[in-house]
């Protein structure tokens, strides 16, 4: 289906990272960060994180996206996540395409493979708050304009760590959108094509080349990952090419308590195979 995509240019985001080398532990952290990562799955943990999409250009860079969301673990990974996101800046090309996504913050609960939507564009039954899907988005409509590359996965963090030149604990390199869904359920469930069941990515968003900055902590997990996205791939083709999109995520809490529990049945819609409810437009 057609997807709203923005047309920004693609360039690098150069950026100094300052590596502090931390005093050696009393029990060494695993060699490999794939490793130090499924160390910490648990029942009952997990992590925090928050990431901002900004636009950046000559004139400056404006952030219009910020989520906030924990990611609650298994024995395995994830399995389970909350995330809301809101509207920040003043950018009017963006305002206008987000308009009808984003009018108020959304938040977007999703329990193994089902997912609840609440606020944003959706618009539920009288008396309840909250719509429900099977087979729904990790990040509601909105989660298209996140950050779509999750290294709280052990497969799309090999990948990051393979594709990435070291320099201390930083991975910068590339990788294509399509390598990267091979290998994340995550992204496989954060376009609304999982919501209306016509596929995956698309032949040109699997070509897209994404730049990424990965850092770690002493302790070898995740504590920052700055991806630059290419033109086609976020926001609308209403966006000049003189930009280019960051998302910028932060991670911090790794192995602390985490519960993501489904809203209140009483006030649940079951959306089931139909088309959502929302308010405003649709995406193409």
């Amino acid at each position: 289906m057609k997807r709203v995509i923005a047309c920004v240019a693609a360039a690098t985001v150069t950026a100094t990272v300052a590596v502090a080398v931390a005093a050696t532990p009393v029990q060494a952290a695993p060699a490999d960060p794939v490793a130090a990562l499924r160390s910490r799955f648990a029942e009952g943990k997990g992590v925090r994180f928050t990431d901002v999409a900004t636009l950046v250009a000559f004139s400056g860079n404006t952030s219009f996206l910020k989520r906030t969301g924990s990611l609650q673990f298994g024995k395995a990974g994830i399995v389970a996540s909350d995330v809301t996101a809101k509207r920040t800046g003043d950018d009017a090309e963006v305002s206008t395409v987000l308009s009808w996504t984003l009018p108020r913050p959304e938040r977007t609960i999703r329990i193994g493979t089902t997912s609840y939507y609440s606020g944003g564009a959706w618009a539920p039954p009288k008396g309840k708050t909250w719509v429900k899907h099977p087979r729904g988005m990790n990040g509601g409509l909105n989660g298209w304009y996140g950050q779509l590359v999750n290294v709280a996965e052990p497969s799309t963090l090999k990948l990051l760590v393979t594709r990435g030149k070291r320099t201390g604990r930083t991975y910068s390199g590339t990788v294509t959108l399509g390598a990267v869904e091979k290998v994340s359920p995550w992204l496989r469930s954060a376009d609304l094509s999982v919501l209306t069941g016509t596929g995956g990515l698309s032949k040109s968003e699997k070509a897209a080349v994404v730049r990424f900055r990965l850092t770690l902590g002493p302790d070898l997990l995740p504590r920052k990952l700055v991806t630059v996205y290419p033109p086609a791939t976020h926001v609308s083709a209403a966006v000049g090419e003189d930009r280019q999109l960051s998302v910028e995520t932060d991670y911090t809490g790794w192995g602390s308590r985490v519960t993501v529990k489904a809203p209140p049945a009483s006030k649940v819609a079951n959306m089931g195979k139909r088309e959502p409810t929302l308010r405003g437009g649709g995406r193409g």
